[in-house]
């Protein structure tokens, strides 16, 4: 047989065989909850040659399909036939701001020194409907008449590379790509900008093995804060290759100059600044392939200079010993989160509580969106959570706002990603398997 063509049948032949292999033999042992809360339990790690595989297939919402929303609360489609909207932001004038995007191109597999983990994933993530061709736009959604559904839909920006973060600093709008930090002049009531974009600073970029850049600004502004994932899962590719990642980076927007603000964070994506004590709080998505019961999720305040253990330990100091060399002098300061979010739930999306619509016991914690797991047995995640909050912390066990974006036999109809709140007080998610833009409201007397 030709060696081209040889090559061409054992790749999807080696692509079924190590996704058969890795569904087989590790199921979890803990529920769900066992591994939320301030104090999860943490197993043994499992050692596998081959990692557990559960993709929940795509299957998007038929008909009238919506989430299922726990009972004092109701949704409904605030915007249908998106292109794989991730990320939210919602202007002063009640405009919502949707990231329309995708991970960017990668460069060649060979390259990465992990050809086969690499079609592996690329196989995983279409199967879960991740490998999709980013729009590279932001749109914009009004709802003029105030019915709870956006009428007016503009391409807000386009030509971007991934965007995803976003925030408006006085006249300037920032959208953090892939690669780089850029912002727009804008203008109250502007439905599409115009102007080129203007360079603020480079953010990491290449391989992007995680590729979102979230953004957060400072309360007077004078602060970006951008949450850079790492280049891998617990540093295979060498600790050269996570300069700047795995960590939320202060910017100076004004001189585009920038610093580590926190580290050891494997994935920081959600951030917010909690209302009440007006800390920086972070959502993480943490590391992969020791166990359906690990490694949890979690939800944490951030201090600056604060190191939280990734690719050396987890939750805390528990060390991982896959990585090495070890860092003992790293994992003896390494910070135990606040609050665990279960394992393999991909947390990304995180809002607090804004004003009074919700009934009260949503009125004080935080909403996180979570994508669903890969690498648990049975599946973890694919639903909206809620965090109750006293005095700044969380306090009691979370509540699922928002479920059923599984079906039946276990096909993903939706998956939800970041959350916001509208001018009203309506809890928004964006869910990019569905392409919709739920909102969430109380439920009708």
């Amino acid at each position: 047989m030709h060696v081209s063509l040889l090559k061409f049948v054992r790749w999807p032949l080696l692509l079924i065989s190590v996704v058969v292999l890795a569904a087989c033999g590790e199921n979890a042992t803990l529920a769900i909850e066992q591994g939320t809360g301030p104090n999860p339990q943490l197993p043994e790690p499992v050692k596998r040659p081959i990692p557990t595989v559960k993709i929940a297939p795509v299957k998007g919402w038929t008909a009238n399909a919506k989430p299922i929303a726990v009972d004092d609360l109701q949704v409904a489609a605030f915007a249908r036939d998106l292109d794989h909207p991730r990320w939210l932001y919602v202007l002063p004038n009640g405009d919502v701001l949707v990231a329309e995007s995708a991970a960017p191109p990668q460069p060649d597999d060979a390259k990465t020194g992990a050809v086969l983990r690499n079609k592996v994933q690329g196989a995983m993530m279409k199967k879960a409907g991740a490998a999709v061709p980013s729009a590279n736009r932001i749109t914009l959604l009004r709802d003029a008449d105030g019915d709870g559904v956006a009428e007016v839909r503009t391409q807000f920006v386009g030509g971007l590379l991934s965007p995803f973060g976003m925030a408006l600093v006085g006249d300037r709008f920032y959208v953090a790509n892939a690669d780089a930090l850029v912002s727009f002049p804008y203008k109250p009531g502007d439905t599409h900008l115009t102007a080129k974009p203007t360079f603020v600073a480079n953010l990491p970029g290449g391989i992007n093995h995680h590729w979102t850049k979230s953004l957060l600004a400072s309360p007077d502004g004078s602060k970006l804060y951008v949450g850079v994932g790492s280049n891998s899962n617990v540093a295979e590719n060498g600790m050269d290759a996570e300069l700047n990642r795995a960590a939320i980076l202060e910017i100076d927007p004004a001189t585009g100059s920038s610093r580590v603000f926190a580290s050891g964070l494997r994935n920081p994506v959600g951030t917010a600044w909690e209302p009440h004590t007006r800390s920086l709080w972070v959502v993480v998505n943490e590391r992969d392939e020791i166990g359906s019961d690990l490694v949890p999720d979690y939800l944490t305040s951030v201090r600056d200079g604060g190191f939280y253990g990734w690719p050396y330990s987890y939750y805390g100091q528990h060390l991982d010993e896959r990585v090495k060399p070890q860092n003992a002098a790293l994992v003896a300061k390494a910070i135990k989160p606040d609050y665990a979010l279960g394992p393999h739930t991909a947390s990304l999306g995180l809002a607090f509580a804004s004003g009074t619509l919700l009934p009260e016991r949503f009125h004080q914690g935080a909403f996180i969106g979570q994508h669903g797991s890969w690498n648990r047995d049975p599946p973890s995640g694919y639903k909206v959570l809620f965090v109750p909050f006293s005095n700044g912390k969380p306090n009691g066990p979370a509540i699922t706002v928002l479920d059923g974006f599984l079906d039946a036999e276990g096909n993903a109809q939706g998956r939800p990603v970041g959350v916001a709140f509208d001018n009203s007080g309506a809890l928004l998610v964006a869910d990019d398997v569905g392409n919709v833009i739920w909102r969430v409201t109380p439920k009708a007397r």
